[in-house]
């Protein structure tokens, strides 16, 4: 099983996020792709550039905003030194999501008041806007999700429903951009599992509306509330609530990396230049070691009994339980109680994704109860190749035991792209992808 490891030496945020993964190996094709899915490429363009901290390089990543004036300058993040810590779209106590990174001007802090935000995004407006992107169902799933968590978060914090929240103009665009770049780039990683190193903040303080407020700050401690945080003796703020975001919805794990066959290394850099470490999001994406000939991992199984449900409603419901991480769903036709037909639901997932799958069951089904069991489950090493045809590439899913190939399965999106591009039947694309495999 791929896993993607990060480990939060400084902290994290969306854009060293974003940055991380692309220094990994995502192409910021794959990430633009995803970006041009919603109606914002007149609002900004994104960078990607090679920075240094303390002389470990990676990638960094860069939203520069398109001014309304339509003028030839830009608004984007700015290099910071130590000891400004201002939020470049508002403060952290004015019921918006902030910017991922800070930024001084000049040599001025440029502070938006809550009053200012005439034009902000509302979180239901976001909302909107990814739901009705082409986005593809797992970025669109993750990146409404890490909104709504930000939103919910804000709302609890002041007093507002979750709807309410705004999101600063200039703050939403880099918000939409981090949040959707680092979606599609998991997507592209394929990975089975995400852990992260342990969490810690700083100590210091954030600049607010209405005065200081100590770290960490509020919305940040909100989403991550269930997971273990520590503070440390260093003056600046290591998690923002976008990072947050990111960790509460990927992660599924939190402490020392696991053991893994090292495939990659990336490191995404942040804005700070901090003195004590260097401000970098390392990735390590690794197969998960063990046994050579099988992996063994334990999984949930859960099971319900439905017979007063529409097909329809139950497809959606199944849906939403494989875009959110489950690791398969079916039904099973069943004869039940008073001579009714029916189906048995069987959701199979890890036990970190339990209560979420729970919680999508009871809202989408008509279920009223719940079997669970831990189950041991055995399967092939797998990998996954990309072959050449002669109508483009196609991804093909390997698996082997003690060491030699066993299942060889051609991705059926892969090749229906191909087919449906190039005219041909699918078939024909199966059989030419696996003769590439094995010349």
């Amino acid at each position: 099983m791929k896993i993607l490891y990060l480990d939060c030496l400084s902290g994290i945020s969306g854009d060293m996020s974003v940055g991380a993964l692309c220094d990994l190996g995502v192409k910021p094709e794959e990430i633009n792709a995803a970006l041009a899915c919603h109606n914002l490429g007149k609002e900004f363009h994104a960078h990607y550039g090679r920075e240094q901290r303390q002389h470990i390089e990676g990638v960094k990543f860069d939203v520069h905003a398109h001014n309304h004036d339509h003028s030839h300058s830009h608004e984007h993040r700015h290099t910071q030194e130590p000891g400004h810590t201002h939020e470049h779209e508002h403060s952290h106590c004015e019921g918006h999501p902030h910017h991922d990174e800070p930024h001084q001007h000049g040599e001025h802090s440029h502070e938006h008041s809550h009053d200012t935000h005439v034009h902000g995004r509302s979180f239901r407006e976001i909302y909107e806007l990814l739901t009705k992107s082409e986005l593809s169902p797992f970025v669109k799933t993750h990146a409404i999700s890490i909104f709504q968590r930000i939103a919910i978060a804000e709302g609890k914090i002041h007093g507002m429903s979750p709807e309410e929240v705004t999101f600063h103009e200039v703050g939403a665009i880099d918000s939409i951009v981090d949040i959707v770049g680092v979606c599609a780039g998991i997507e592209a990683l394929k990975v089975g599992k995400i852990v992260a190193s342990s969490l810690f903040e700083g100590s210091g303080s954030i600049q607010c509306a209405h005065g200081s407020f100590p770290l960490p700050a509020p919305a940040t401690l909100e989403i991550l509330k269930g997971i273990e945080l520590r503070q440390i003796a260093e003056p600046y703020e290591f998690i923002t609530p976008t990072g947050a975001g990111i960790l509460a919805e990927f992660v599924s794990e939190f402490g020392p990396m696991p053991a893994l066959r090292i495939e990659k290394i990336g490191y995404g850099i942040g804005t700070r230049k901090l003195p004590t470490r260097p401000n970098v999001l390392r990735a390590i994406l690794g197969e998960a070691a063990g046994n050579h000939s099988e992996e063994t991992d334990e999984i949930v199984q859960i099971e319900t009994n439905i017979d007063d449900l529409s097909p329809e409603i139950l497809g959606y419901a199944m849906e939403k339980l494989l875009a959110e991480g489950a690791l398969d769903v079916f039904t099973t036709p069943t004869g039940m109680k008073k001579s009714r037909a029916g189906f048995l639901l069987t959701v199979l997932c890890e036990e970190g994704k339990r209560e979420l799958m729970e919680e999508i069951i009871f809202r989408e089904t008509s279920a009223f109860g719940l079997r669970k069991s831990v189950m041991q489950r055995s399967k092939l090493t797998r990998e996954i190749r990309e072959v050449s045809t002669p109508w483009g590439p196609v991804s093909v899913k390997l698996g082997h035991r003690n060491g030699q190939l066993v299942q060889v399965s051609p991705e059926f999106e892969a090749c229906k792209k191909v087919a449906q591009s190039a005219g041909v039947a699918i078939s024909e694309v199966y059989r030419t992808a696996i003769a590439a495999l094995q010349m």
